[in-house]
């Protein structure tokens, strides 16, 4: 049978599609320009600036722990909504945090809600997916974040540059509040997926955990911590080298990954993540040394499509691949994983990356930040190997 036959583009697909986009441009908008607002009000180092990220991060983190076992409970409407709140409130309190601490604490409750939300979403699309076209409609599926990690803080900059925090603010309270009359209709017709009784009754792996998803996790954490770098000082970046469009390079990026990711979905349905992962580091790495030497608009464009072919090729690979690796009950916990190390090695990016930067420059940061992309590629390869050895002895 043909695998094009089974419709991938159905009105629910798309839907959830929408959703994600809105969902990750709530995020994006507020995430990058952020760090630029609290070191120009607060007049705060680049630590602390840092924090920003990480708490966000962190609190996303352990949200989605909880968020994954409820839903292998089947309450997956309750996770959707209660995290749906959560962003929302959290994105009001903005307009009230006149202290560091405040607007701490509502990265923080944002956080939750997000990591609610993140794991709901993918998880609801992998069910609505031809299981034959998986790699495909995930491409496409993860594309609608790749654009919004990309438009979004190119938004986020603008509005903040040209109109104000508070005006960023409610355009990404808008962002947020579209996503409720899309999602709720879905909510109701998506099937939740259930244990059978004869699966509930066998011995079940470890709650919470899967072997298999280790591996694919550690690598889309050293994956995610350049991006990190890139989401926390890329505006500072810019300042640096004289560069006051910087966030442009998230737009040459957006544009690389659309044209990268129908290439590369199509590929690993065919031949697997064998075939793309050591170059999607290659790209990533070589695009980070033409950032850290950037002085001109020219030279950044080049960086970011270069980077963009990369990231867009190794990010829903990776999902792809973990999703996967699992029973359907399990793709929940699956998809919080993913989100779990992409978070974290953006939280781990930020932290570490600024502390470079305090020391040396943000140039140098960036060159710095393709040593994880060296030991992305070193990981693999063992896999790799062992892999085939593994298959010679068989």
């Amino acid at each position: 049978m043909n695998i094009n036959h089974e419709k991938l583009w159905t009105k629910e697909f798309v839907m959830l599609t929408v959703c994600n986009l809105l969902l990750f441009l709530n995020l994006q908008m507020i995430l990058s320009p952020l760090p630029a607002y609290v070191k120009d009000h607060f007049h705060a180092n680049d630590f602390t600036v840092s924090l920003f990220t990480t708490v966000f991060a962190l609190s996303a983190i352990a949200s989605r722990l909880f968020s994954a076992k409820i839903l292998e409970k089947g309450k997956r409407n309750f996770i959707l909504f209660t995290g749906l709140i959560l962003i929302t409130l959290a994105t009001l309190g903005y307009l009230w945090s006149g202290t560091l601490a405040t607007l701490l604490l509502m990265r923080v409750i944002f956080g939750i809600g997000f990591g609610m939300g993140s794991t709901t979403l993918p998880t609801m699309a992998s069910g609505v997916i031809p299981i034959r076209r998986l790699g495909e409609g995930m491409g496409y599926f993860s594309l609608s974040t790749s654009i919004a990690l990309s438009l979004g803080p190119v938004i986020g900059s603008t509005l903040l540059g040209q109109s104000g925090f508070h005006t960023l603010v409610y355009a990404t309270l808008a962002t947020g509040l579209l996503i409720f009359p899309l999602i709720y209709p879905l909510a109701k017709k998506v099937k939740i997926p259930i244990t059978p009784l004869k699966e509930q009754s066998a011995t079940p792996q470890k709650a919470g955990f899967n072997k298999k998803l280790i591996l694919p996790s550690i690598l889309n954490m050293l994956l995610s911590i350049s991006y990190g770098g890139l989401l926390s000082f890329l505006i500072l970046f810019g300042k640096e080298v004289d560069l006051a469009n910087a966030s442009i390079f998230f737009l040459f990026n957006v544009i690389s990954v659309i044209l990268i990711r129908p290439i590369s979905g199509k590929l690993y349905d065919r031949k697997g993540h064998v075939v793309l992962l050591i170059p999607a580091a290659l790209f990533i790495i070589t695009g980070l040394i033409i950032l850290s030497y950037s002085t001109s608009t020219v030279s950044l464009a080049i960086s970011a499509l270069i980077y963009g072919i990369g990231f867009g090729t190794a990010q829903p690979t990776l999902q792809t691949w973990m999703i996967q690796s699992v029973t359907p009950q399990q793709q929940g916990l699956a998809n919080s994983m993913y989100f779990n190390s992409l978070d974290l090695g953006i939280a781990f990016g930020a932290l570490l990356l600024g502390q470079i930067a305090s020391f040396s420059s943000y140039a140098l940061m960036y060159r710095y930040s393709s040593i994880f992309l060296v030991l992305f590629i070193m990981l693999y390869a063992i896999y790799m190997f062992k892999q085939k050895k593994q298959n010679v002895t068989s």
